[in-house]
């Protein structure tokens, strides 16, 4: 800080300096005493770093103020310190302009961000009566084609969740409700809602039951573990989905194509669909990165090994302090 208030002043020491040499240059070219010069310097010096210390205690509570402040600059600039001469006047009126068009553009931001999720929102419901129209004419008229019609549906039905949440997510509103909860009771929750296609695959769920009881909330966490077994069923083609528990960690497993090596790393990012989903086609890259974001809302932790060929494990790390939600 020190070295900082130095360099700010610099020029002037050395001008100082200067006025100094060219005083006793001068008095020993008239062959004058020098002596004068060098005791109105000493002077000079005492007075200098009097007002030099000074100079930097206010430096220094100025310093303080602007720092102070950068925890509230968001919010509001009207502690700005005085300024101190024209400049920083003009600096201080360049600021406020700067955060009352940032304000601006924020608002605008914020209100069509409002409208776009309640379109969205709106849409979301609206779409559940049509499904649920098709949903009873299917019902009525069984034919061949209806338990291929039914799954599609599902599909359907499990997307515009997906957008809820989605939605719900980064909303104020979330209804998050953290309590414990059976988590046999919520894997079967989800396991029901796939049933028809386990038997429509002829795959085999190898389900154990815990006895665990976990600090969470019962619809967000719900909503991670179908978005998992989707993702197991989208692509075990043959073989078994595992679910299973190992101390407070739940893992879901099975025995697909698997996760390339180098997808690994990125399977969480927003939109990433890797070398499977281009080849299926279908892959939104919302799935996992939803999952992502609500186990961490939730306190959870959540991790994926694979091998291609041989299927993927997803860990689901439950351990919970009550210290986060208090």
């Amino acid at each position: 800080m020190l070295l900082n208030y130095l360099k700010r002043h610099f020029k002037i020491i050395l001008l100082l300096c200067l006025f100094i040499g060219v005083f006793a240059v001068v008095f020993s070219l008239y062959s004058l005493p020098a002596e004068a010069v060098w005791y109105a310097a000493a002077l000079c010096f005492v007075v200098g770093v009097i007002l030099f210390l000074l100079g930097y205690l206010r430096y220094l509570y100025h310093h303080r103020e602007l720092t102070r402040m950068l925890s509230s600059v968001g919010v509001s600039i009207d502690d700005l310190p005085r300024p101190r001469g024209a400049l920083e006047q003009d600096y201080q009126a360049l600021i406020k302009a700067l955060f009352n068009e940032k304000t601006r553009v924020e608002s605008a931001s914020d209100i069509a961000l409002r409208d776009l999720i309640d379109f969205y929102t709106l849409w979301a419901h609206q779409i559940k009566t049509p499904i649920a129209a098709l949903r009873l004419m299917l019902q009525a008229e069984e034919n061949s084609q209806s338990a291929a019609l039914s799954a599609e549906l599902f599909k359907i039905e499990q997307y515009v969740q997906m957008v809820l949440q989605y939605l719900r997510l980064d909303s104020s509103t979330s209804d998050f409700v953290i309590k414990t909860y059976a988590l046999d009771d919520i894997i079967r929750q989800s396991v029901r809602k796939y049933a028809k296609m386990f038997i429509s695959k002829k795959l085999e769920l190898d389900f154990k039951v815990s006895g665990l009881q976990v600090l969470t909330d019962e619809k967000w966490l719900c909503f991670v573990i179908e978005q998992l077994l989707s993702n197991a069923l989208k692509y075990t083609a043959s073989g078994k989905v595992s679910i299973y528990t190992v101390g407070m960690t739940l893992i879901i497993e099975d025995t697909g194509i698997g996760i390339r090596e180098e997808d690994l790393p990125r399977v969480f990012e927003k939109g990433f669909t890797g070398y499977n989903g281009r080849e299926d086609k279908k892959s939104t890259g919302i799935g996992l990165y939803l999952c992502k974001r609500i186990v961490g809302k939730l306190g959870h932790t959540i991790s994926i090994d694979s091998t291609p060929g041989r299927g993927t494990q997803v860990t689901l790390g439950l351990e919970t302090t009550r210290s986060i939600w208090e």
